[in-house]
């Protein structure tokens, strides 16, 4: 929906309470990775529970995979909002989007974002929100935002713990982290260096710092204290934000399609916590070599498993081809090989799955302790090495640990299952995760609850 085709009288309407007061109305800008966009969307649904009108507002081959994702009864409370790109020949709109998006075009995509600022400024002047909620990847909504007098807050997708780390490195250089259980290995920190390099590099000059402090006084954030109080602490001393954290990033789990229904009866056939399911996220791909090393120990450590392996867009292969000789007939009805979407809430929900070997990013491993299901971690780049750690830490994971190189072996790979699906280690990290889920099934409502407050009272000082 385009905010010229929006039913102004509707929502006005959505807008009054029953006490004939003002609701606040909300426009929530997430980076253009599916990744943000769900973790946004999830605070949407909260914030609409408690009464705020929320516009989300992304380009539309996002809104189009994300409306099947909100429920008819946020038909009148959550708004999409269409923001269009400007036109280069390199990106045309099917990549407005990370998913399937070529690596070379991503600093393209950010950059058409960026160019779209007067689009969006446009958005804000048709809908005159009470407020903005934006991501960190794109820090120039705030500034656009306050030219239309708009208060605005950052939505923090990332956990504390890996931000205040990131953080620590820059404002604090040389100085060690203060927490050794969140570290990275040597090739880890090469990687996260050549990175920041790069970054630095595709940098233009009106571009803001992302670490710098600026005019928010709030910064949402999708963790909670019960896994990340004294990461959450740390980052607000660092940074002089006041982070308020809203829940963990958990989708709502829908269990009517069919398209998924020969896979559910497939794991339903399995004993309980005898299934790994195996799965590194839409946008992260293995290695040749690293497929080879996981099929080996998924093969070898005789457990039942489902397993995501899929592909960059154009570089789709055939799984016989991309998978060892003979490995899915070795497997037989042991095994599901899918190169294409899983259910993977709908996994993880089921009693068969007893493990989930993961890439760790951070909705991934937040829907795995939601569910109660251990995770062996096998975490790639960015946030994900620091996610591992911290999960360890929680007692919810344990790490398939690479070499001095970087590289995983399939011993390792099946050490790891069997101490999860057959051994005690799997009994004690499913008990770990009941006492926490328990303790976030207490606190969940009160902090958002707070949250909401908070960005009530932000509001009514911005505007003071």
């Amino acid at each position: 929906m385009t905010p010229n085709s929006t039913n102004k009288n509707l929502i006005m309407g959505a807008q009054v309470t029953e006490h004939g007061s003002r609701n606040l109305s909300i426009v929530m800008f997430p980076w253009l990775a599916y990744g943000h966009i769900s973790p946004f969307l999830n605070v949407a649904k909260k914030l609409a529970d408690r009464g705020f009108l929320i516009y989300l507002c992304s380009t539309p081959i996002n809104l189009k995979s994300t409306i099947k994702k909100i429920p008819e009864k946020y038909a009148a409370s959550i708004q999409l909002i269409e923001l269009h790109l400007p036109e280069l020949p390199e990106l045309p709109p099917h990549y407005h989007t990370t998913n399937g998006l070529p690596p070379h075009l991503n600093h393209t995509l950010k950059k058409a974002l960026k160019m779209s600022k007067p689009n969006f400024s446009k958005i804000l002047e048709n809908l005159k929100p009470d407020l903005v909620i934006y991501d960190i990847m794109q820090q120039w909504a705030e500034r656009v935002a306050n030219e239309h007098n708009i208060p605005a807050v950052r939505l923090l997708t990332f956990g504390a713990a890996v931000l205040s780390y990131f953080f620590n490195l820059v404002k604090k250089p040389g100085v060690e982290f203060p927490f050794p259980d969140i570290y990275l290995s040597k090739i880890e920190q090469v990687k996260l260096g050549e990175m920041m390099a790069k970054s630095a590099k595709d940098q233009e000059p009106d571009d803001d710092d992302q670490t710098a402090d600026g005019t928010t006084q709030i910064a949402l954030m999708c963790t909670s204290r019960i896994i990340e109080a004294k990461y959450i602490d740390f980052l607000s001393e660092l940074s002089n934000w006041k982070v308020v954290p809203v829940g963990p990033p958990v989708q709502d789990l829908i269990t009517n399609d069919a398209d998924d229904m020969e896979l559910v009866e497939w794991l339903g056939t399995k004993d309980e916590n005898s299934t790994v399911f195996v799965s590194f996220g839409s946008e992260y791909f293995l290695s040749k070599e690293d497929m080879e090393e996981v099929a080996f120990g998924l093969e070898l450590s005789k457990v039942n498993f489902i397993w995501v392996a899929r592909f960059p867009k154009g570089e789709e292969q055939n799984l016989e081809d991309a998978l060892p000789k003979g490995f899915l007939e070795r497997i037989g009805e042991r095994g599901r090989v899918l190169d294409k979407f899983a259910p993977q809430l709908r996994i993880l929900n089921h009693t068969s799955t007893g493990g989930f070997i993961s890439h760790c990013g951070w909705n991934s491993v937040m829907e795995s302790i939601h569910f109660g299901v251990p995770i062996i971690a096998m975490p790639m780049h960015l946030d994900q090495p620091m996610n591992a750690r911290l999960i360890v830490e929680l007692g919810v994971a344990v790490e398939i640990v690479r070499d001095d190189d970087g590289k995983i072996h399939r011993g390792e790979i099946v050490e790891t299952i069997k101490n999860v699906i057959t051994e005690k280690t799997g009994e004690n990290l499913r008990a770990k995760m009941r006492d926490i889920n328990k303790n976030l099934n207490c606190i969940r409502g009160e902090e958002m609850d707070a949250a909401a407050q908070e960005l009530i009272q932000f509001c009514k000082i911005s505007t003071n």
